[in-house]
């Protein structure tokens, strides 16, 4: 069914199901590991656009999945979530994507594995057939699953809308280059920093200085907005008035699967709302607080009041900080 009330945002790219496997213990390399496995919705776009969903925003998903049980499952449970799944593409030759991640004891991620050839589907027609809506929306978070062509396809006819492109992983990173050497840059990116590494050509230091530096050179290329995310170290935001260093909040974290995603839905929500890019990035953070302490990959109860409540609350890493501090 078309979509009735045009979407605020429309999230296009992956959507897949996780699969997140955690060691009770230190892991072992080389041998079995005791843990525990759960199953959730998962991938960049889906899960931007359900905590978009949760945080009040109107928002589309343009994704692939499989005619399998596993891709009813997530349009089912993105529905449910207040997520207008109408621009989903069904595809009959492909599975529905799959994402395996290995945390450690403490959550920290180990390793992952993506099987997202279905992303392969969402062509450039994919695109021309929903081009209304998506010319319609305030803004498009489009992610590293888009293969290059539909991504140069989107940014090129994203008429009004303001685009941001969230990487994904340093592999699916550098599939901005070949559109930004032809000529179309997003409004947005949101790196960490080896996605900014791969973005730029060169290893990038953990330090505000490198990072402008690096931030600059995409600048240059058209990018509006660099948003880098560095962990516990915090984030740094660049614009032509310059870079501001935000710190993370303090977390008892239990899984950090779903962070970024979070952050990003946060800002966006707050942008919406009229708050400034600075403030925006600042209830990013909070929200990703609130992820990393949840063992789901979004929060259920995500609200923009929950998001303000922590960030006025929340207590703040030192901005570069180098590691957690202990708890008591």
């Amino acid at each position: 069914m078309p979509s009735i009330v045009s979407p605020q945002v429309i999230a296009v790219g992956g959507a897949n199901m996780d699969l997140k496997v955690q060691t009770l213990a230190p892991a072992v390399p080389g041998t079995s590991n005791p843990g525990r496995a759960a199953q959730t919705p998962g991938g960049v776009a889906r899960n931007v656009a359900e905590n978009l969903a949760r945080l009040g925003v109107c928002v589309a998903l343009l994704s692939a999945v499989g005619t399998d049980p596993l891709g009813d499952g997530l349009l089912r449970q993105a529905a449910e979530a207040g997520v207008d799944v109408s621009p989903v593409l069904r595809v009959l030759e492909h599975a529905t994507g799959t994402y395996t991640a290995v945390l450690d004891s403490g959550g920290e991620l180990l390793i992952a594995v993506a099987a997202m050839e279905i992303m392969d589907a969402l062509i450039p027609s994919v695109l021309i057939g929903r081009e209304s809506m998506l010319c319609g929306a305030a803004y498009i978070v489009a992610d590293g699953n888009l293969p290059p062509d539909t991504l140069e396809h989107l940014l090129a006819r994203a008429g009004g809308a303001r685009v941001i492109f969230e990487p994904v992983s340093v592999p699916k990173a550098v599939r901005l280059l070949p559109v930004l050497d032809a000529g179309f840059a997003p409004w947005a990116v949101t790196p960490n920093l080896a996605e900014l590494s791969a973005l730029v050509g060169t290893e990038v230091p953990d330090e505000a200085a490198a990072i402008g530096e690096a931030a600059l050179n995409l600048h240059g290329r058209g990018v509006e907005v660099v948003w880098v995310r560095r962990g516990v170290r915090g984030s740094l935001l660049s614009t032509a008035g310059g870079t501001d260093e935000l710190p993370a909040l303090s977390a008892d974290v239990q899984d950090v699967t779903g962070a970024g995603d979070a952050m990003l839905a946060a800002f966006l929500a707050a942008l919406l709302a009229g708050e400034t890019l600075l403030d925006a990035a600042r209830e990013g953070h909070a929200a990703a607080a609130l992820t990393v302490e949840s063992a789901q990959t979004v929060v259920p109860d995500l609200t923009r009041a929950a998001v303000r409540q922590r960030l006025s609350t929340g207590l703040a890493y030192p901005v570069g900080h180098e590691t957690p501090p202990h708890s008591p």
